[in-house]
């Protein structure tokens, strides 16, 4: 290695990993879904089709908010995905359906009331 050249930063972002709908667990959903951020975060998706960390992150800190989307990709309700250096992020309301069916939107609508 030559510390002489300058070190190139490689700016690809390795993908995130979404677990496949047999591997949800209500458990998982429901414990996601039990922080007011998470459940305002998958509230605006259900109503816009995707959008960006920066537009969910409600004025927190990167760190804070980082930890929510991972509990709410880790659970299967969000699917992120890079776009240079921006994450896209959507709610995967058709394999939640499928899985667990009724269960998001009886959620939502409670949570809108």
């Amino acid at each position: 290695m030559d510390f002489r050249q300058p070190y190139r930063y490689n700016s690809t972002m390795r993908p995130f990993k979404h677990p496949s709908p047999e591997e949800f667990t209500l458990e998982r959903v429901l414990y996601a879904l039990s922080d007011p951020l998470r459940l305002a975060i998958v509230r605006c998706l259900s109503v816009q089709e995707e959008a960006t960390c920066s537009e969910l992150d409600g004025g927190r800190p990167k760190s804070s908010v980082s930890h929510h989307f991972r509990v709410l990709r880790d659970s299967g309700l969000l699917h992120t995905s890079n776009s240079g250096t921006t994450h896209i992020n959507r709610l995967r309301r058709s394999e939640m359906q499928q899985r667990f069916p009724g269960l998001l939107d009886a959620i939502l609508s409670q949570a809108a009331e």
